[in-house]
């Protein structure tokens, strides 16, 4: 009894002493189970103590015995830890101090021997002592040897350069983070308890993780090179006091949370993880997982050691003064302290505990001011677009690139998503460095549903991985067209293309270019092809195409402009110009296949029915034909601008039309003569019975719509220009004898007029010049620029101007007006075009306007290659909008008589039949020809002089500069308002709905815009739009051009001229002539069909006076463009018809004759009907030799020019 009285009494100190620093969650646990080995007595002996040994033994698990009597065993935690560091460095430092004994005195023996052997001294026991000396270092060799390879192995074994090294280094740190929440859940329990091993699971675990985290270390240990440094790194000293408390916990049957925390600094090495599984790639990604790994396992770790301490208690305290705190409660403390914050709420009691807290405040405090704003930083500037586009099965996406603002994304989504096309299931995916701006942003969110946007570069693989570029329908790149540098513009579009194309060689690119000569760079690029569905829309060599052809049909450039870009109808109900102009506008161009009711017809009889019965306008086709390459046959696919008769309509034929929508161009693929010949309302006409049966039948051709990239381009030669396959067009071998084969009179291709390189200084015109030069019926180019001006490419200016499908008579002489500094700059792609004179001066200069008679030219273009950097919109057309005012301010005599008439349209041309010696223009005949306005041949009769006076007195009245027809190209579309002071167009009115634009007097290169969508939906449209406008330029020509940049003479073959027979733009007057009975009253519906059966003519639009609708007279001489009127549309005298006008043959050999038969007469039996009087067949040859020997006379007065 004494003695269980005794062990009760040892018990009951050792529980007080326990319990009094007993910690881990509330100090130490009772329990009602007490083990019987435990008693020094048996149950028996004393059962009056057990209630008091219940009270004061230690806590114990039923399984586990502990100390009996109760004493603490951190400290055998501790120093295995500490043993086996400083053990460690201990021997460390033994190894290196011994060997550094041993190399100095290998040293002093070495400089001994040397010694001895150049004293001639050395006995033969030195000799002997050597010999073991020697074997030694071969032995020391040979382990070196060993240990290297050894090393070599263990470095291989952690390196991330290796798979296996990756997989290690990857395990190693998910053990770690794995041993981390053991310590986690372990926290939860007393910093110091019994558990069995055997039965433990988490202890288990543990163990299993350390022993790797052994082998690990040893590895390291084999492949460090400085055992001494590796000594002191962070994870060594990690594993010395993680890896051996494990051990003593299994053999002492105790646990101890200790240094366990310590595992959160593995959370610094979280990054470089991330970078050897290559997930992070960019420098901010890698630095901001750094800041915050590095700030979270100091957190963590400081946590750690608070909840250790205050658990614990101090030593010489004798661990009375410990506190109950969990782990997370600690980590609340350090962030509640590192931010300043200090509620006072959980706070440290300790002496440990807040001498830490001391020196962590100025660590922690400095650490958090500067992470944390830091870490914002990283987060706040992190692309906000930076995802990867995910995309969407059945529904393609096109990738938008280049330059992206609210002004070019707006125009390109206003065209691209327009209601009027029918199958817009594309989503738009565009990518850009720069983030978009506030509306911008509001833009995308608008159109949300099919437009997303991502940061990035078309430079960057990695961004174009993100947009999944590889799987895009197409890429479009959007130029800078306000841009100071043009050509560094198109240098970064070019390398935008290279970088797509070194991508994905296969993905299709639409790309803007602002430069004509740059796009022979992209020739360069091998994936680059044009047969293939690439694109490159030149502006400049659109713009200045559209130009010109206004040069030749005033009007021509805003009807085209409106056919290509996609504008909703508005319907207005007073009878005022605008109302017919926005009917015009609400027209698109489409194209569609032909119905199988069409085959076998003629291209005029198929444009007939379609327009009477569809209500549609087909203006070309798609012709299939073979050319046969010595022993294979090549196929081609031609687009055919109003083709003759010859031409007949095959199976699969794509036709192009113009239209008000998508649907109503169905009906020429749904039109079937057998069940739709009688119905009368186009809107009737639908799929029908015998479509449906066509539709089963197995056929090679889809009646879908034809795909983008099929079709057209698939043979090398299927160039967009117009060919003639019927070989009976080309002259006949009458008209090829009576010319000289040895003069060049047009290039290589036979597509332009050519002539000699000349000096500028030929061409050159001084005021007095000029002003003694009767020049009539001219085009005068008004251009400001200097030496530092951006070159805009002015041979796409000259180029339509001298197509080959014009005659020589017929071509209009060119008078620039501007700078001879820059025009000498440009003198290098025009000095091969015949009928070119330069005034040097200014546009602003009313002495030099009138010196080239600007009041009797027939256009007047005012254009500027200056790109003013200035921040206000309105003052960059500023020198446009002076010189256009200061024209139309001029004043000028009335002696110009009918032949200003004649300039401006009114006069029927046949009044004008001047002897061609009459008015010399520097040698040049001012054409007596029949024209109109434009100055281009027209159908007409002689003027009867009743209806002659009335014209004569109201041409007598235009006095004044607002009569000459001019174009203004013009950079901000907000700058139209000042062309035209007296109409009341709105600042902020649309520039397709001002008067100016209607008028065809004004011209923004911004109108371009809509060509992208276009040309995505359908490559077709750019490929038809480039030929009416360029006249005639092909890639051939471009590649051609590309090599000499100047075109190259070429001699008339029978190939080189069957090349000119192709259509060309026409305007055709109504006051006088065979339509004159259809002028007055009569429906645009039987003009049409009057003017193709007879002349082969297409007619596709009107150019009215805009007062034309009022009752009472006007002298305003305003004209508006009306595009496709429908069918009954009712005429004026005064109207001028777009039409499409074939090559006449004849007008060289009779200036006042045209053909109105059809080619394939002319081609039979070379007969021709005139209006005017017809010459005799016998009288034509000496006709042609008179001829010839003019022109050659011309000729050579223009190479003396």
């Amino acid at each position: 009894a004494a003695a269980g009285i005794e062990g009760g009494r040892g018990e009951e100190e050792a529980g007080l002493g326990k319990g009094g620093g007993g910690g881990g969650g509330g100090g130490i646990r009772m329990s009602n189970n007490i083990n019987a080995n435990n008693l020094n007595t048996d149950s028996s002996s004393s059962p009056v103590n057990v209630p008091k040994m219940d009270a004061l033994i230690i806590p114990v698990t039923m399984e586990v015995p502990c100390d009996s009597r109760g004493q603490r065993m951190w400290w055998a935690f501790l120093a295995s830890s500490m043993v086996t560091f400083f053990g460690g460095l201990f021997i460390i430092l033994l190894w290196r101090t011994l060997k550094y004994l041993w190399t100095v005195c290998c040293h002093c023996g070495v400089k001994n021997k040397e010694a001895q052997k150049i004293n001639g001294g050395g006995d033969t026991q030195a000799d002997g002592a050597c010999k073991p000396t020697d074997e030694k270092e071969e032995n020391v060799a040979a382990e070196v040897g060993w240990m290297t390879s050894v090393k070599d192995w263990a470095g291989v074994m952690i390196s991330a350069q290796t798979l296996t090294g990756r997989v290690l280094v990857v395990l190693v740190f998910a053990l770690s983070i794995g041993a981390l929440v053991i310590y986690f859940i372990d926290s939860s329990n007393p910093i110091e308890s019994c558990q069995n091993f055997y039965k433990d699971f988490t202890l288990q675990i543990d163990m299993a993780f350390n022993v790797f985290f052994l082998l690990y270390f040893g590895l390291r240990f084999i492949a460090a090179n400085d055992k001494l440094w590796f000594w002191l790194e962070v994870n060594s000293v990690v594993d010395f006091f993680t890896v051996p408390p494990v051990f003593v916990s299994v053999y002492l049957n105790r646990s101890w949370l200790g240094l366990r925390f310590l595992r959160a600094l593995r959370l610094i090495q979280f990054s470089e993880i991330l970078q050897f599984l290559n997930i992070l790639k960019t420098s901010n990604s890698i630095k901001l997982v750094n800041l915050c790994s590095i700030f979270i396992s100091t957190w963590l770790t400081a946590a750690g050691f608070i909840h250790l301490v205050e658990n614990s208690g101090d030593p010489w305290e004798n661990f009375q003064n410990n506190q109950p705190l969990t782990y997370w409660e600690c980590v609340y403390l350090l962030m509640v302290t590192m931010s300043t914050v200090g509620y006072g709420d959980v706070y440290a009691k300790t002496t440990l505990g807040r001498l830490f807290m001391v020196f962590f405040i100025l660590g922690g405090l400095a650490m958090f001011a500067s992470y944390v704003p830091e870490i914002i930083e990283l987060i706040g500037n992190r692309k906000k677009y930076g995802g990867s586009y995910s995309a969407v099965s059945g529904r393609k996406h096109i990738v938008v690139c280049g330059h992206i603002t609210l002004e070019s994304v707006s125009n390109f989504l206003k065209d691209f998503l327009h209601k009027d096309r029918d199958d817009v299931n594309v989503e738009i995916v565009f990518l850009h460095n720069i983030s978009p701006n506030l509306e911008l942003e509001a833009l995308f969110k608008r159109h949300f549903t099919q437009v997303e946007f991502y940061q990035g570069s078309v430079l960057n693989p990695h961004d174009l991985a993100r947009v999944k570029i590889e799987s895009a329908d197409a890429c479009l790149i959007l130029a800078n067209k306000y841009c100071a540098d043009p050509d560094a513009e198109d240098a970064s579009n070019i390398m935008r293309v290279i970088s797509i194309k070194n991508y994905h060689p296969k993905i299709r690119i639409i790309t803007q270019m602002l430069q004509y000569h740059n796009k022979a760079h992209l020739l360069n690029i091998p994936s680059w092809n044009w047969k293939e569905g690439d694109d490159a829309i030149c502006l400049a060599e659109l713009k200045l195409g559209f130009i010109a052809q206004s040069c030749l049909a005033p009007g021509l450039s805003t009807m085209l402009a409106n056919l290509f870009s996609m504008r909703s109808f508005i319907k207005i109900e007073e009878d005022t110009w605008q109302k017919y102009y926005l009917e015009g506008v609400a027209n698109e161009m489409y194209t569609e296949y032909l119905s199988s009711a069409f085959v076998g017809l003629s291209f005029p009889a198929v444009c007939e029915l379609v327009f009477a019965k569809l209500k549609l306008l087909m203006i070309a086709i798609e012709y299939k034909s073979e050319k046969r390459e010595s022993r294979y046959v090549k196929r081609l696919q031609i687009i055919l601008i109003n083709p003759g008769n010859h031409v007949k309509i095959q199976e699969g034929t794509l036709g192009f039309f113009i239209a008000s929508d998508a649907k109503e161009v169905k009906r020429a693929f749904f039109y079937c003569k057998a069940c739709h010949d009688d119905i009368t309302d186009p809107k009737r006409i639908k799929k029908c019975g015998c479509k449906r049966l066509e539709d089963e039948q197995p056929s090679t051709l889809s009646p879908k719509k034809k795909q983008r990239n099929g079709g057209m381009r698939n043979s090398p030669n299927s160039s967009p220009k117009l060919m003639r396959h019927d070989p009976l067009l080309i002259p006949g071998n009458e008209q090829i004898d009576n010319m000289d084969a040895n003069v060049k009179k047009y290039d290589s291709t036979g597509m332009f007029h050519w002539c000699p390189a000349k000096d500028i200084e030929k061409v050159i015109l001084t005021r007095s010049e000029a002003a003694m030069t009767v020049l009539s019926g001219h085009v005068v180019v008004c251009i400001f620029g200097d030496v530092k001006s951006a070159l805009i490419g002015l041979r796409n200016l000259v180029m339509p101007l001298r197509a080959s499908n014009f005659h020589y008579h017929e071509l209009k002489h060119i008078v620039f007006v501007g700078s001879l500094e820059y025009l000498r700059r440009e003198w290098e792609t025009l000095h091969n075009f015949p009928k070119v004179s330069i005034l040097p001066g200014t546009p602003l200069s009313r002495a030099d306007l009138r010196a080239v008679n600007i009041n009797l030219c027939d256009m007047c273009v005012i254009l500027s290659a200056n790109q003013n950097n200035i921040d206000d919109a309105s003052l960059q057309d500023k020198e446009c909008i002076l010189a256009s005012l200061n024209i139309k301010s001029m004043q000028f005599d009335d002696s110009i008589g009918v032949l200003q008439a004649n300039s401006q349209g009114f006069t029927p041309p046949g009044m004008d039949r001047s002897s061609p010696d009459n008015s010399p223009v520097h040698g040049l005949l001012r054409q007596p020809s029949i024209t109109t306005g434009a100055n281009i041949p027209i159908i007409t009769e002689l003027a009867k002089p009743g209806k002659l006076l009335p014209l004569v007195s109201i041409s007598q009245e235009k006095n004044s500069g607002t009569h000459i027809l001019m174009i203004t190209e013009l950079v901000n579309d907000s700058n139209v308002q000042f062309l035209d002071q007296d109409d009341d167009d709105d600042p902020d009115t649309e520039l397709y709905l001002t008067q100016p634009f209607a008028c065809g007097t004004a011209f923004a290169v911004s109108v371009l815009d809509s060509l992208m969508s276009a040309t995505y939906f359908n490559d077709n449209i750019l490929t038809l739009i480039r030929t009416l406008v360029t006249g005639g330029a092909t890639p051939e020509l471009e590649a051609l051009i590309a090599e000499e940049n100047a075109l190259r003479g070429g001699y008339s073959t029978p190939q080189t001229l069957a090349n000119r027979d192709r259509c060309r733009v026409a305007q055709l007057a109504l006051y006088d002539g065979p339509f004159a009975d259809l002028g007055d009253g009569g429906c645009y519906g039987d003009l049409f069909c009057k003017a193709l059966k007879t002349y082969n003519m297409l007619c596709f639009g009107i150019y009215r006076l805009r007062d034309a609708h009022l009752s009472t007279p006007s002298q305003c001489t305003k004209r508006y463009v009306i595009t496709n009127p429908p069918y009954e549309f009712e005429l004026v005298p005064t109207d001028l018809i777009f039409c499409l006008m074939q090559f006449d043959h004849n007008a060289g050999q009779s200036r006042a004759s045209l053909s109105h038969s059809s080619h394939s007469s002319y081609s039979s039996s070379k007969k021709s009907s005139s209006v005017h009087s017809i010459p005799s067949t016998a009288n034509r040859p000496n006709r042609t030799k008179t001829r010839d020997s003019r022109e050659k006379q011309k000729y050579v007065q223009e190479d003396r020019l």
